[in-house]
């Protein structure tokens, strides 16, 4: 398994935890509404209500799963990269001190 990962799988990773984020918003935002509208009466609020508690049973249960993936893959990275610096400790401290170096760089040039 390579230890480095390219700058698209960081951000994939990001917008996916992102994506979570906004999701459970949203769940917890149609779970108020339901909870809201529990008074209502009528034979089409209460199909309607079904259909939506069903929804969201599914979205929790997808995004459950896709927080556990994502979770499996950051652990995998964090092994991976903990795996990488004990095998290759100098190559690691070259490559941070580069890295600290160009950030240091761009920092001092504003």
């Amino acid at each position: 398994m390579n230890a480095f990962y390219s700058a698209d799988t960081d951000s994939s990773d990001a917008t996916k935890e992102q994506l979570i984020k906004d999701f459970k918003v949203v769940v917890d935002d149609a779970e108020a509404l339901l909870k809201a509208t529990a008074g209502q009466g009528g034979e089409a609020v209460a199909a309607v209500r079904a259909k939506t508690e069903a929804s969201l049973a599914v979205a929790k249960a997808r995004m459950s799963d896709a927080q556990a993936a994502l979770l499996v893959k950051t652990r995998a990275a964090a092994r991976a990269t903990d795996e990488y610096v004990h095998t290759h400790p100098w190559q690691s401290i070259g490559a941070v001190a580069g890295a600290g170096l160009v950030i240091g760089l761009l920092i001092g040039r504003r």
